[in-house]
């Protein structure tokens, strides 16, 4: 497959729109940044009305960023794809017990369809948009950019599933393997999430890729990866998860901030 990259003069600019739109995506990051600071300090309702509070904005920051630098077309595919795929394989995990284990969502979360959150698949589309334009800047093949695409999303699930199962929001019913410091969740999850991920991040890649000024994933990819850090091994008490995590995303996480800091786009 040849890739396809546009990089022409207006690749990331949306002609005639009024300026102050372009802060727009910044002021959901704002939001999501701020969120998830005060989620660690509160509990209870309070920090589940923040989890679905954050995880809107932080999905609203990834799909107007994408709309203002990437347009509409490309903006309806990508999260389309991304939101479909997050739903449908959560909707086979909770039926079939593929690819993720035995698991059961709680209601906490809200409002859901067959069963699972509509948070879910939002979930999933929010986080893949900044690890793929990551991804993106490390790997020209397809299928180095899924492996490390989907090796990226199913790192940051060592990090989510800890949090989200201590506060509830779901459980597994069967445990077997499971990775030392992380007790309560089954390796098979994880091992589901690698493969779920790297077959959407091959899907998300068909896509042309396009150049543009992406300060705002970048922003919301570093601050989710040093604050899950930080938010694991201080605030939570699991150092286990900090160090999965950390180690896991760690390994592409690095290479990427050394290629963006030593060979910046802007």
């Amino acid at each position: 497959m040849s890739m396809r990259v546009y990089n022409g003069p207006h690749s990331d600019r949306g002609g005639n729109r009024p300026s102050w739109t372009k802060y727009v995506p910044w002021v959901f990051t704002a939001l999501t940044i701020l969120g998830q600071i005060v989620w660690i300090l509160v509990s209870g309702d309070t920090r589940t009305f923040l989890t679905g509070l954050t995880v809107t904005t932080f999905f609203l920051a990834s799909l107007s960023h994408a709309y203002l630098r990437r347009g509409l077309g490309w903006t309806l595919s990508f999260f389309s794809i991304s939101l479909a795929f997050g739903w449908l394989i959560e909707v086979l995990g909770t039926t079939t017990q593929f690819p993720f284990g035995d698991y059961t969502y709680s209601d906490k979360l809200g409002l859901a369809l067959l069963g699972v959150p509509i948070l879910i698949p939002m979930a999933w589309s929010m986080m893949a948009y900044p690890v793929m334009l990551a991804t993106q800047r490390m790997a020209a093949t397809p299928l180095a950019t899924a492996f490390i695409g989907g090796w990226l999303l199913a790192a940051w699930d060592l990090f989510l599933d800890p949090m989200m199962v201590g506060e509830g929001y779901w459980t597994w019913n069967q445990l077997g393997w499971v990775l030392p410091g992380i007790p309560n969740i089954p390796l098979q999850n994880f091992l589901g999430w690698l493969l779920s991920a790297i077959a959407l991040a091959f899907a998300l890649n068909l896509l042309p890729r396009k150049v543009a000024n992406d300060a705002v994933p970048n922003t919301l990819l570093i601050w989710i990866y040093f604050s899950n850090i930080l938010a694991a091994a201080i605030f939570l008490g699991t150092v286990g998860v900090a160090l999965w995590g950390g180690i896991a995303m760690g390994l592409f996480m690095f290479p990427w901030l050394w290629r963006i800091w030593s060979q910046p786009q802007w």
